[in-house]
């Protein structure tokens, strides 16, 4: 940075996109002279030539376009800062980075994020799959504006971070119409040894619904560990096995991937909850996104 004239840098970007001295030095109002002057010092104080002359034109060297391609990135984020600051505030796109468990079905990512998409003003969603952990650690760092996960943060984010309780929701089975067709009859002891499609991921309905297996004496036959969501319904729709999936998206999942609910098992639950930073506030994007969604919870108490 002590080498790092942003004066100088923005000099030599614009040199770099007019191809000459003469129409960047127009453009920037400045005189030749003192613009190749700028550049030089500019050289000077890396060390390195940023260009060489061929046929009367200014060529970058390869130090030259390792330079450009940094500065681009900034000019060109520091142009678009400018474009939105001009706006007046009530009109400036609101910045919504979210970060999504990737345990957490998409059909309920998507509808908790919904409603943020709806505001009056322009909103800019960015979404970030990965282990809640990881998203946490984002989260701190500013990275994120809020994680959605289907678990509470540890006790060593206490004080750093706040949680709400988006959604509740029994968990339902389902599968291709003629494997459902035969696990529908006589229905738990039909799911005995029949294939299953298990996720892969750390979701902490998982063990729930092992646990409530073992307790209908079913023997649990895995035939796939996929750790997508979205492919486990693939998987699902070919008829490879039956999968789990939240009652509160049954009827989206029976339509989206041509599956039909088997059951409702009330003793699985899978809830899900919204983290943001305990401190530093958030915008009417977040806001949104952590306003009650009683079409996604299946209870009341919602004293987390």
């Amino acid at each position: 940075m002590d080498k790092l004239n942003l004066r100088h840098l923005h000099y030599f970007w614009v040199i770099a996109r007019e191809g000459s001295i003469a129409r960047a030095a127009e453009s920037l109002e400045l005189t030749p002279q003192t613009l190749s002057g700028q550049l030089a010092t500019f050289e000077s104080a890396l060390g390195n030539a940023l260009f060489r002359r061929a046929n009367r034109s200014l060529q970058l060297t390869d130090f030259g376009q390792t330079v450009f391609r940094y500065a681009d990135d900034m000019f060109q984020t520091a142009q678009a800062l400018a474009d939105v600051l001009r706006q007046p505030p009530e009109n400036r796109p609101l910045g919504l980075s979210v970060g999504i468990a990737a345990s957490i079905h998409k059909l309920i990512a998507y509808r908790l994020t919904e409603p943020a998409l709806a505001l009056p003003r322009e909103v800019r969603l960015s979404c970030h799959t990965g282990d809640t952990e990881v998203l946490l650690k984002r989260l701190g760092q500013r990275e994120l504006d809020v994680v959605l996960t289907d678990r509470q943060p540890g006790s060593g984010d206490v004080g750093q971070v706040r949680s709400y309780r988006l959604a509740n929701s029994s968990m339902s089975l389902f599968a291709a119409p003629e494997l459902a067709d035969r696990l529908s009859a006589n229905f738990p002891q039909s799911l005995d040894h029949q294939p299953f499609l298990a996720t892969s991921l750390d979701a902490p309905y998982t063990s729930a619904l092992m646990n409530w297996f073992a307790s209908q004496n079913i023997r649990v036959n895995v035939v796939a560990e996929v750790d997508d969501s979205a492919l486990i319904k693939v998987f699902g729709r070919e008829g490879v096995g039956y999968f789990a999936a939240p009652t509160v998206i049954r009827d989206e999942v029976c339509r989206q991937y041509e599956v039909v609910h088997i059951a409702r098992i009330d003793e699985v639950r899978d809830t899900l909850y919204a983290v943001t930073r305990a401190r530093g506030g958030y915008n009417a994007a977040v806001a949104e996104l952590l306003r009650e969604r009683p079409e996604l919870d299946e209870s009341i108490d919602k004293t987390e």
